[in-house]
Protein backbone atom coordinates (compact mmCIF):
# COMPACT_ATOMS: atom_id res chain seq x y z
CA UNK A 1 0.00 0.00 0.00
CA UNK A 2 1.63 3.38 -1.18
CA UNK A 3 0.88 6.45 1.28
CA UNK A 4 1.68 10.15 0.28
CA UNK A 5 2.61 12.73 2.68
CA UNK A 6 0.79 15.83 2.68
CA UNK A 7 2.62 18.13 1.43
CA UNK A 8 3.02 21.35 4.14
CA UNK A 9 1.25 24.75 3.83
CA UNK A 10 3.62 27.17 2.97
CA UNK A 11 3.26 30.30 5.72
CA UNK A 12 1.73 33.51 5.07
CA UNK A 13 4.09 35.94 5.13
CA UNK A 14 3.77 38.54 7.57
CA UNK A 15 0.38 40.77 7.44
CA UNK A 16 -0.98 43.95 9.68
CA UNK A 17 -5.06 45.26 8.79
CA UNK A 18 -5.29 48.21 11.65
CA UNK A 19 -7.76 47.18 14.02
CA UNK A 20 -9.85 50.82 13.30
CA UNK A 21 -10.21 50.46 9.91
CA UNK A 22 -13.23 49.42 7.37
CA UNK A 23 -12.75 46.49 6.73
CA UNK A 24 -14.34 43.80 4.07
CA UNK A 25 -16.69 41.54 4.69
CA UNK A 26 -20.44 40.97 5.69
CA UNK A 27 -21.97 43.76 7.62
CA UNK A 28 -25.08 43.60 10.15
CA UNK A 29 -28.54 45.54 8.70
CA UNK A 30 -30.77 45.57 11.02
CA UNK A 31 -33.63 48.47 10.56
CA UNK A 32 -35.36 47.87 13.62
CA UNK A 33 -34.14 47.48 17.12
CA UNK A 34 -33.40 44.37 18.87
CA UNK A 35 -36.28 42.28 19.76
CA UNK A 36 -38.76 44.51 18.03
CA UNK A 37 -41.18 43.05 15.39
CA UNK A 38 -41.90 44.73 12.16
CA UNK A 39 -45.57 45.86 11.67
CA UNK A 40 -47.71 46.57 8.13
CA UNK A 41 -48.67 50.60 7.57
CA UNK A 42 -52.57 50.83 7.52
CA UNK A 43 -52.93 54.89 6.66
CA UNK A 44 -50.60 54.88 3.22
CA UNK A 45 -48.03 53.07 0.85
CA UNK A 46 -44.62 52.35 1.60
CA UNK A 47 -41.51 51.66 -0.83
CA UNK A 48 -38.04 50.76 0.81
CA UNK A 49 -35.42 52.48 -1.12
CA UNK A 50 -32.51 50.57 0.75
CA UNK A 51 -31.92 48.04 3.51
CA UNK A 52 -32.04 50.29 6.53
CA UNK A 53 -32.79 53.28 5.95
CA UNK A 54 -35.57 55.29 3.41
CA UNK A 55 -38.89 54.77 2.80
CA UNK A 56 -40.69 56.40 -0.08
CA UNK A 57 -44.01 57.01 1.38
CA UNK A 58 -47.26 57.17 -0.65
CA UNK A 59 -50.59 58.22 -1.40
CA UNK A 60 -50.40 61.18 1.11
CA UNK A 61 -51.47 65.03 0.31
CA UNK A 62 -48.95 66.51 3.02
CA UNK A 63 -50.76 70.02 2.47
CA UNK A 64 -53.62 68.46 4.71
CA UNK A 65 -54.19 68.70 8.17
CA UNK A 66 -53.13 65.01 9.18
CA UNK A 67 -54.91 63.30 12.05
CA UNK A 68 -53.56 61.73 15.29
CA UNK A 69 -53.45 58.74 13.44
CA UNK A 70 -52.11 59.73 10.53
CA UNK A 71 -49.46 61.23 12.85
CA UNK A 72 -48.21 58.77 14.55
CA UNK A 73 -48.11 56.31 11.84
CA UNK A 74 -45.68 58.46 10.30
CA UNK A 75 -43.52 58.94 13.42
CA UNK A 76 -43.63 54.80 13.17
CA UNK A 77 -42.13 55.03 9.53
CA UNK A 78 -39.97 57.99 10.53
CA UNK A 79 -38.62 55.71 13.67
CA UNK A 80 -38.12 52.51 11.68
CA UNK A 81 -36.72 54.23 8.57
CA UNK A 82 -35.23 57.37 9.25
CA UNK A 83 -35.87 59.44 6.34
CA UNK A 84 -39.35 59.70 4.75
CA UNK A 85 -39.56 61.07 0.86
CA UNK A 86 -42.58 62.46 -0.58
CA UNK A 87 -42.79 62.84 -4.19
CA UNK A 88 -44.54 66.04 -5.82
CA UNK A 89 -46.18 67.52 -2.86
CA UNK A 90 -45.02 71.44 -4.11
CA UNK A 91 -45.96 72.68 -0.76
CA UNK A 92 -46.70 76.23 0.16
CA UNK A 93 -43.49 77.38 2.72
CA UNK A 94 -46.90 77.82 5.19
CA UNK A 95 -47.44 74.28 4.40
CA UNK A 96 -44.50 73.19 5.07
CA UNK A 97 -43.95 74.96 8.05
CA UNK A 98 -47.36 73.28 9.30
CA UNK A 99 -46.69 69.70 8.31
CA UNK A 100 -43.34 70.08 10.28
CA UNK A 101 -45.35 71.50 13.12
CA UNK A 102 -46.51 68.48 13.63
CA UNK A 103 -43.30 67.27 15.36
CA UNK A 104 -42.70 69.91 17.44
CA UNK A 105 -41.40 73.40 17.72
CA UNK A 106 -40.43 74.95 14.75
CA UNK A 107 -36.00 76.03 15.06
CA UNK A 108 -34.39 79.20 13.63
CA UNK A 109 -30.99 79.46 12.30
CA UNK A 110 -29.85 83.13 12.13
CA UNK A 111 -26.45 81.55 10.70
CA UNK A 112 -28.15 81.17 7.09
CA UNK A 113 -30.52 82.77 4.32
CA UNK A 114 -34.36 82.38 4.75
CA UNK A 115 -37.33 82.80 2.60
CA UNK A 116 -40.17 84.90 3.24
CA UNK A 117 -40.25 83.36 7.35
CA UNK A 118 -36.97 82.67 10.08
CA UNK A 119 -38.42 79.00 10.01
CA UNK A 120 -37.67 78.35 6.23
CA UNK A 121 -33.57 78.32 5.66
CA UNK A 122 -33.35 78.63 2.04
CA UNK A 123 -30.22 77.11 0.07
CA UNK A 124 -29.86 78.59 -3.56
CA UNK A 125 -26.54 77.37 -5.22
CA UNK A 126 -26.86 79.89 -7.89
CA UNK A 127 -26.10 82.69 -5.22
CA UNK A 128 -23.69 81.73 -2.51
CA UNK A 129 -21.35 78.27 -2.14
CA UNK A 130 -23.82 76.39 0.05
CA UNK A 131 -23.51 73.37 2.55
CA UNK A 132 -22.35 70.46 0.29
CA UNK A 133 -19.96 67.31 -0.42
CA UNK A 134 -19.58 66.68 3.09
CA UNK A 135 -21.46 64.34 5.95
CA UNK A 136 -22.88 66.27 8.96
CA UNK A 137 -25.39 65.99 11.37
CA UNK A 138 -27.97 69.42 11.16
CA UNK A 139 -26.94 71.95 14.37
CA UNK A 140 -24.95 69.85 16.98
CA UNK A 141 -23.44 72.83 17.70
CA UNK A 142 -26.34 73.05 19.96
CA UNK A 143 -26.74 72.11 23.24
CA UNK A 144 -30.03 70.28 21.53
CA UNK A 145 -30.06 69.36 18.13
CA UNK A 146 -32.53 69.36 15.60
CA UNK A 147 -35.22 66.56 15.95
CA UNK A 148 -35.37 66.30 12.28
CA UNK A 149 -35.76 68.33 9.20
CA UNK A 150 -38.42 68.89 5.96
CA UNK A 151 -36.31 69.58 2.96
CA UNK A 152 -38.20 70.59 -0.05
CA UNK A 153 -36.43 71.13 -3.83
CA UNK A 154 -37.71 74.11 -5.94
CA UNK A 155 -35.79 73.95 -8.52
CA UNK A 156 -33.44 70.99 -9.36
CA UNK A 157 -30.49 70.97 -11.86
CA UNK A 158 -30.93 68.93 -15.16
CA UNK A 159 -29.23 66.19 -13.76
CA UNK A 160 -27.29 65.48 -10.17
CA UNK A 161 -28.10 67.31 -7.12
CA UNK A 162 -28.65 64.54 -4.87
CA UNK A 163 -28.59 64.05 -1.37
CA UNK A 164 -28.02 60.94 0.35
CA UNK A 165 -28.53 60.09 4.17
CA UNK A 166 -26.54 57.61 6.28
CA UNK A 167 -27.99 55.04 9.23
CA UNK A 168 -25.97 55.94 12.04
CA UNK A 169 -27.62 53.14 14.21
CA UNK A 170 -26.48 50.62 11.38
CA UNK A 171 -22.74 52.51 11.58
CA UNK A 172 -22.77 52.13 15.56
CA UNK A 173 -23.74 48.36 15.16
CA UNK A 174 -20.57 47.43 13.00
CA UNK A 175 -18.17 48.95 14.79
CA UNK A 176 -15.21 46.10 16.04
CA UNK A 177 -16.54 45.28 19.61
CA UNK A 178 -12.97 47.09 20.88
CA UNK A 179 -14.25 50.46 19.57
CA UNK A 180 -17.64 50.28 20.79
CA UNK A 181 -16.80 49.48 24.41
CA UNK A 182 -14.16 52.06 23.74
CA UNK A 183 -16.13 55.03 22.72
CA UNK A 184 -19.02 53.95 25.50
CA UNK A 185 -19.33 56.44 27.91
CA UNK A 186 -17.07 59.17 25.76
CA UNK A 187 -18.04 62.46 25.57
CA UNK A 188 -16.82 65.20 22.34
CA UNK A 189 -16.71 68.89 21.76
CA UNK A 190 -19.23 70.09 18.62
CA UNK A 191 -18.52 74.11 17.71
CA UNK A 192 -20.22 75.95 14.64
CA UNK A 193 -17.35 77.34 13.62
CA UNK A 194 -15.62 74.71 10.98
CA UNK A 195 -18.50 74.09 9.64
CA UNK A 196 -19.51 77.32 8.80
CA UNK A 197 -15.77 79.87 8.42
CA UNK A 198 -15.39 77.93 4.69
CA UNK A 199 -18.40 80.10 3.74
CA UNK A 200 -19.01 82.52 6.41
CA UNK A 201 -17.15 86.14 7.30
CA UNK A 202 -14.86 86.22 9.81
CA UNK A 203 -16.54 89.21 11.85
CA UNK A 204 -19.86 87.47 11.11
CA UNK A 205 -18.56 84.51 12.84
CA UNK A 206 -17.44 86.44 15.66
CA UNK A 207 -20.58 88.06 16.02
CA UNK A 208 -22.11 84.95 16.85
CA UNK A 209 -19.26 82.88 19.29
CA UNK A 210 -21.36 83.64 22.19
CA UNK A 211 -24.70 82.74 20.93
CA UNK A 212 -23.18 79.57 19.55
CA UNK A 213 -20.24 78.49 22.50
CA UNK A 214 -19.01 74.89 22.51
CA UNK A 215 -21.33 72.44 23.58
CA UNK A 216 -20.52 68.46 25.05
CA UNK A 217 -22.47 65.33 23.99
CA UNK A 218 -21.86 61.84 24.40
CA UNK A 219 -20.18 60.11 21.51
CA UNK A 220 -22.99 57.69 21.44
CA UNK A 221 -26.52 58.45 22.09
CA UNK A 222 -29.32 56.90 22.44
CA UNK A 223 -32.26 57.31 20.44
CA UNK A 224 -35.44 58.79 23.09
CA UNK A 225 -37.94 56.26 20.94
CA UNK A 226 -36.16 53.62 20.45
CA UNK A 227 -33.44 53.51 22.56
CA UNK A 228 -31.13 52.43 19.87
CA UNK A 229 -27.14 53.65 19.51
CA UNK A 230 -25.86 55.47 17.24
CA UNK A 231 -22.59 57.71 16.36
CA UNK A 232 -23.45 61.10 17.19
CA UNK A 233 -19.65 62.57 16.19
CA UNK A 234 -19.62 64.30 12.42
CA UNK A 235 -16.78 66.20 9.94
CA UNK A 236 -18.72 69.44 9.75
CA UNK A 237 -18.92 70.37 14.03
CA UNK A 238 -17.31 67.86 16.32
CA UNK A 239 -13.81 69.15 16.81
CA UNK A 240 -12.76 66.54 19.50
CA UNK A 241 -13.19 63.97 22.13
CA UNK A 242 -13.39 65.39 25.83
CA UNK A 243 -10.21 63.96 27.85
CA UNK A 244 -8.05 62.71 24.93
CA UNK A 245 -4.87 64.46 23.49
CA UNK A 246 -5.18 65.80 20.39
CA UNK A 247 -3.51 62.99 17.88
CA UNK A 248 -5.53 60.23 19.56
CA UNK A 249 -8.83 62.67 19.50
CA UNK A 250 -8.31 62.93 15.79
CA UNK A 251 -7.45 59.54 15.16
CA UNK A 252 -10.51 58.22 16.66
CA UNK A 253 -12.80 60.58 15.19
CA UNK A 254 -10.99 59.79 11.68
CA UNK A 255 -12.28 56.59 12.00
CA UNK A 256 -15.70 57.23 13.29
CA UNK A 257 -16.71 59.91 10.42
CA UNK A 258 -15.53 57.13 8.05
CA UNK A 259 -18.33 55.05 9.18
CA UNK A 260 -20.86 57.23 7.31
CA UNK A 261 -19.10 56.66 4.11
CA UNK A 262 -19.86 52.89 3.81
CA UNK A 263 -22.74 52.30 1.01
CA UNK A 264 -24.30 49.76 2.99
CA UNK A 265 -25.49 52.44 5.70
CA UNK A 266 -26.64 54.65 2.69
CA UNK A 267 -29.60 55.95 0.62
CA UNK A 268 -29.95 58.16 -2.07
CA UNK A 269 -32.42 60.47 -3.35
CA UNK A 270 -32.77 61.69 -6.65
CA UNK A 271 -34.76 65.15 -6.70
CA UNK A 272 -37.61 65.92 -9.03
CA UNK A 273 -39.19 69.81 -7.52
CA UNK A 274 -41.46 69.57 -5.28
CA UNK A 275 -40.35 66.45 -3.27
CA UNK A 276 -40.45 66.39 0.39
CA UNK A 277 -37.59 64.93 2.68
CA UNK A 278 -38.23 64.45 6.19
CA UNK A 279 -35.30 62.66 8.35
CA UNK A 280 -34.77 62.00 11.81
CA UNK A 281 -31.42 63.98 12.52
CA UNK A 282 -30.68 62.32 15.82
CA UNK A 283 -30.05 59.07 13.80
CA UNK A 284 -28.37 60.34 10.47
CA UNK A 285 -25.92 62.28 8.70
CA UNK A 286 -26.58 63.86 5.36
CA UNK A 287 -24.44 64.59 1.89
CA UNK A 288 -25.96 66.96 -0.34
CA UNK A 289 -24.37 65.76 -3.94
CA UNK A 290 -22.84 68.72 -5.85
CA UNK A 291 -21.95 67.19 -8.79
CA UNK A 292 -24.06 69.76 -11.39
CA UNK A 293 -21.77 72.48 -12.19
CA UNK A 294 -23.04 75.54 -12.57
CA UNK A 295 -26.67 74.89 -12.70
CA UNK A 296 -29.63 76.14 -10.41
CA UNK A 297 -30.43 73.88 -7.41
CA UNK A 298 -32.88 75.66 -4.89
CA UNK A 299 -34.06 73.99 -1.38
CA UNK A 300 -35.84 74.98 1.43
CA UNK A 301 -35.56 73.31 4.81
CA UNK A 302 -37.66 73.64 8.06
CA UNK A 303 -36.52 72.34 11.26
CA UNK A 304 -37.60 70.64 14.20
CA UNK A 305 -36.68 71.70 17.92
CA UNK A 306 -34.83 68.90 19.11
CA UNK A 307 -33.71 67.85 23.00
CA UNK A 308 -30.18 67.03 24.76
CA UNK A 309 -28.74 63.75 23.69
CA UNK A 310 -28.21 61.28 26.15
Amino acid sequence: MTTHATPALRPLRDFHVPADQITEGPRLLRRLPEGAVSRPYELFGLVPQAATIGAEIRGLDLSLPLSDALRDELTRALHEWKVLFFRGQHLTSQAQRAFARNWGELETNPLLATAGSDEVVRFDRSAVPTFENVWHTDVTFRERPALGAVLQLREVPPAGGDTMWADMAAAYDNLPQQVRERIDGLRAVHDFLPGFARFTPPERLAAFQEVFPPVEHPVVRRHPATGRRMLFVNSSFTTHVTGLGRDESDRLLRLLFQQAHVPEYQVRWRWSAGDIAFWDNRATQHYAVNDYGGARRVAERVAIAGDRPF
